[in-house]
């Protein structure tokens, strides 16, 4: 994924190279050139293909989470020895 995305922003880049040494090109045409053709695509595609390992580590760090708690609750545990009972 990343292969693809180092590639794409290098393309991206030698464009806007040819844009601010072109003779009819300027330095302002080249940053639009980087932010539009590069930057913000590529910034959307990054994090929609982010997400299912996003969508993973939520869950596993909610597993975690639930099995510290032994109760599954939020609450502290009330004694954790019975009392002793008297006989009749």
């Amino acid at each position: 994924m990343y292969l693809v995305a180092i590639a794409w922003m290098y393309v991206v880049v030698m464009m806007s190279i040819a844009e601010a040494t072109s003779s009819q090109g300027t330095v302002l045409g080249a940053v639009f050139t980087l932010l539009l053709y590069g930057v913000l695509p590529l910034s959307i595609v990054l994090y929609l293909l982010g997400t299912p390992s996003r969508r993973r580590a939520r869950r596993q760090a909610d597993a975690a989470a639930a099995s510290a708690q032994p109760d599954g609750g939020g609450h502290p545990a009330g004694d954790a020895v019975a009392p002793e009972r008297k006989e009749p």
